[in-house]
């Protein structure tokens, strides 16, 4: 997988990202995922934030019906089925360990963090620990790149085809 390539970010995405997530975003490199309206879904973070802290969650889950989706589906023990699956299935865990080292592939071209080295998000390679992370990272990355993020989106009742935006330039469901 190539590295992203991010347009600037505007003021309108910022303004977006602050009513999504009730607080200014940090150090925002790109949109990484954008819902059918054009409103961000997923943001890029920078892997160390400007007051220097190692920042390893690079894909960030925004929208608010895709993390409280998410939450459902970490509510309802998703996550231990899904881990679960890992366990059982070779060609999962082959999968899940290539997505992990697309993630850090993708972080890296934005700067090496020594503090997180080796470390992506939502417990890749081996556990099922955050849901927004993978999906986070499905919905950035495509599909087909993070099995266990996509299998969290097709489980969860939000749809990346649908918009659910209560924010200027989306609808509201």
């Amino acid at each position: 997988m190539t590295t992203p390539p991010y347009p600037p970010v505007s003021d309108a995405d910022l303004s977006v990202l602050r009513d999504q997530l009730g607080r200014p975003a940090r150090d925002v490199v790109g949109i990484a995922a954008r819902c059918v309206c054009g409103n961000p879904t997923v943001v890029a973070t920078a892997p160390r934030l400007s007051d220097g802290t190692p920042f390893p969650t690079f894909y960030y889950l925004t929208h608010p019906a895709a993390t409280a989706a998410m939450s459902v589906l970490e509510a309802d023990h998703v996550m231990r089925e899904l881990q679960d699956q890992l366990e059982a299935d070779e060609d999962l865990r082959a999968a899940y360990l290539r997505a992990h080292e697309a993630y850090l592939r993708d972080r890296a071209a934005f700067g090496e963090v020594p503090e997180i080295d080796g470390i992506s998000a939502g417990g890749m390679p081996r556990r099922v620990k955050c849901l927004h992370a993978l999906a986070g990272h499905a919905l950035a990355a495509g599909p087909g790149v993070n099995p266990i993020g996509d299998a969290a989106l097709a489980r969860s009742r939000w749809s990346p085809d649908r918009c659910e935006c209560a924010h200027p330039g989306g609808g509201s469901a």
